[in-house]
C-alpha cells in the first residue's frame, strides 16, 4: 500500500491484522479472473455496465429499489431501450452471470467492489440532486458494516468535483462504521457512453478513466476492463472527477461554436457542412492538443484580429453568436487574473520575462504581456523587462514600428541582462517556457515570488512563493 499521507482522503493507520487482510484480498483478486460486483442504480448508465461487465464474464448482481426494473432483468428482457441491450442480458441470466435485486445487504455481501450508477439530475439552480447518491451510500455503508472483508466502492454517476470527498465518503464510513482507504476502498469511474450506441461505446471507449486512493483499488478496477481494447488512466480521484465534467462541456462548446458557425454561414451563403468538413481535416491545430494546455492569454497579429473581425460581420449580418462573442472576454479575464495575482503581492518591484506574444517569436502585436504590463505601470508599480528575442537593436519591419508607435514607455523598461531583471526584482513573473529563465530562477534567493504564466516550472524547480495562474 501507499504511504499513509498519500491517501486524500483521510486515512488512518490501521492494524497489522487489518493490513494482512486487505493484502490478502487485493491477492485474490489480482490473481484470479471472474470479479464479483454489485451495480448500484439499474437505469440506463447501470443496465449498460451490468449487461457489459457481465458478457466479459465477470459475475454481476444489479440492485435498484424498483422491484419493476428487478423483474425485466431477471426475466432475461432489458428495462431500457438500447440496441442490443436485450440480447446481452438475456444471454447473461441465462448463463447465470447476471440476476438483480432489491437487496442491499445481499448485492454487498456477495460481491467483492460495488459500482455505484444512480442518476444525479440537475435542480432548478444548477446543482445536483445527488440524494439518489447518497441513498446508495447509505445502502453499501449498512451492509459494510456487518461485512468482515474488505470491499471496494466505485463511483460510475457523474458528479462535481470533491463530491466523492465531501458527500461519499462521509456517508459511506457514518453507516458503516468503518474508514475509508483502511476497511474499504473508494474510486471513481467515469462513463463515457451515449443512448443510441452505448454498447459500442463501452467497448471502445478513447480511455478508461479510474481515480482511486490507492494504487490496488486502481488496478482492481483496471482488471474489469481487461478486455476492452482502449487506454486504461489512472489519475486522483478529484482529476477523475473533473476529467468528465471538461469532457461534456467540450462537447456543449463544440456543438454551440458548430451552430454558430452554421448560422454565420447561412447567413453568409456558404455551405457550413463543407466549411466544417475541411476543419476537421485538421488534426494538428485545430482537433487536437496543441491549444488545450491551461497557461496565459492569447495574443498576436491574427486571434484577437480575426475574432473581432467575424463577430463583427456577424452583428452586421444580425446574427447573434454568444459563443465567439464570449471568446475575448474571457481572455481578457485571463489578463485581469495575473493583473491580481501581482497585485495581491504588495510588493513594488516588479520583473517580467517574456515581452511577445509567445516563445519564438518578437511579435509584440496584441501581446497578452504589453497589456499586463501597462495595467500593472497604471497601478504604479516600477518594471523591469527582459526578453531576449525581443532586443531592440535587432528589430525592424512592423515590430520596430510597433514598438516605437505604441509602447515607446515600455521600450524603456526592457534590460539587456536576464540577471539585471532578478536582481532588481521582488516578484518575478515568467511569461514563456525557457530553459534561459529556468536557470536563471533556480538561482533566486528566498523571500521572492515567482508568478508563472506558463507553467515554466515543475516540481522541484518551484522556488518558495511561487504561485501558477491556472495550477
Amino acid at each position: 500500500m501507499r504511504e499513509p499521507e498519500a491517501y486524500p482522503l483521510g486515512y488512518v493507520e490501521d492494524s497489522r491484522e487489518t493490513r494482512t487482510q486487505r493484502a490478502a484480498f487485493f491477492n485474490i483478486l489480482l490473481l484470479g479472473g471472474r470479479m464479483r460486483l454489485s451495480v448500484f442504480g439499474l437505469g440506463y448508465v447501470g443496465c449498460v455496465s451490468s449487461a457489459c461487465f457481465a458478457d466479459h464474464g465477470h459475475e454481476v448482481i444489479g440492485v435498484d429499489t424498483n422491484p419493476v426494473k428487478v423483474g425485466i432483468i431477471n426475466a432475461g428482457r432489458s428495462p431500457v431501450v438500447e440496441p442490443g441491450m436485450d440480447d446481452l442480458i438475456g444471454r447473461a441470466v441465462k448463463e447465470q452471470r447476471l440476476r438483480a435485486t432489491v437487496d442491499p445487504d445481499e448485492a454487498v455481501r456477495e460481491s467483492d467492489l460495488s459500482l455505484v450508477c444512480v442518476g444525479t439530475p440537475g435542480r432548478p439552480n444548477g446543482s445536483l440532486d445527488l440524494t439518489s447518491v447518497k441513498g446508495a451510500c447509505k445502502q453499501i455503508g449498512l451492509a459494510l458494516e456487518a461485512k468482515a472483508r474488505f470491499h471496494v466502492v466505485a463511483i460510475r454517476s457523474t458528479m462535481l468535483p470533491g463530491t466523492i470527498e465531501e458527500t461519499v465518503v462521509p456517508a459511506l464510513e457514518v453507516f458503516s462504521g468503518k474508514r475509508a482507504g483502511r476497511d474499504f476502498g473508494i474510486a471513481i469511474n467515469p462513463e463515457f457512453l451515449r443512448e443510441g450506441t452505448s454498447i459500442h461505446d463501452f467497448h471502445h471507449p478513447p480511455f478508461t478513466l479510474i481515480g482511486a486512493d490507492s494504487a490496488e483499488v486502481g488496478d482492481t478496477i483496471g482488471r474489469l476492463y481487461a478486455r476492452v481494447s482502449a487506454p486504461l488512466i489512472t489519475v486522483g480521484i478529484k482529476e477523475a472527477e473533473m476529467v468528465k465534467y471538461v469532457c461534456n462541456c467540450f462537447h456543449g462548446l463544440k456543438v454551440a461554436f458548430a451552430n454558430e458557425v452554421g448560422v454565420l454561414c447561412k447567413a453568409f451563403g456558404i455551405d457550413s457542412h463543407r466549411v466544417m468538413e475541411v476543419f476537421c481535416q485538421d488534426t494538428k491545430l485545430n482537433l487536437s492538443p496543441y491549444y488545450l494546455r491551461p497557461g496565459f492569454a492569447f495574443g498576436g497579429s491574427c486571434l484577437p484580429k480575426d475574432l473581432r473581425a467575424i463577430t463583427y460581420k456577424a452583428k452586421a449580418a444580425d446574427v447573434e453568436v454568444p459563443v465567439l462573442n464570449a471568446i475575448l472576454a474571457s481572455n481578457r479575464q485571463h489578463i485581469e487574473r495575473a493583473v491580481e495575482m501581482v497585485l495581491r503581492t504588495g510588493k513594488k518591484r516588479i520583473g517580467v520575462l517574456g515581452l511577445s506574444f509567445k516563445a519564438g517569436t518578437d511579435d509584440l502585436r496584441e501581446s497578452p504581456m504589453v497589456t499586463l504590463i501597462e495595467a500593472l505601470i497604471g497601478k504604479g508599480l516600477s518594471l523591469s523587462i527582459f526578453d531576449r528575442e525581443v532586443e531592440l537593436a535587432r528589430l525592424f519591419g512592423a515590430n520596430k514600428d510597433y514598438i516605437e508607435r505604441e509602447i515607446p514607455h515600455i521600450s524603456s523598461l526592457m534590460r539587456r541582462r536576464l540577471e539585471d531583471v532578478l536582481n532588481d526584482s521582488e516578484v518575478v513573473v515568467v511569461t514563456k517556457r525557457d530553459d534561459e529563465y529556468r536557470e536563471g530562477l533556480s538561482k533566486l534567493d528566498r523571500g521572492r515570488t515567482v508568478i508563472d504564466l506558463a507553467r515554466a516550472l515543475d516540481g522541484a524547480a518551484r522556488p518558495d512563493g511561487y504561485h501558477g495562474i491556472a495550477w
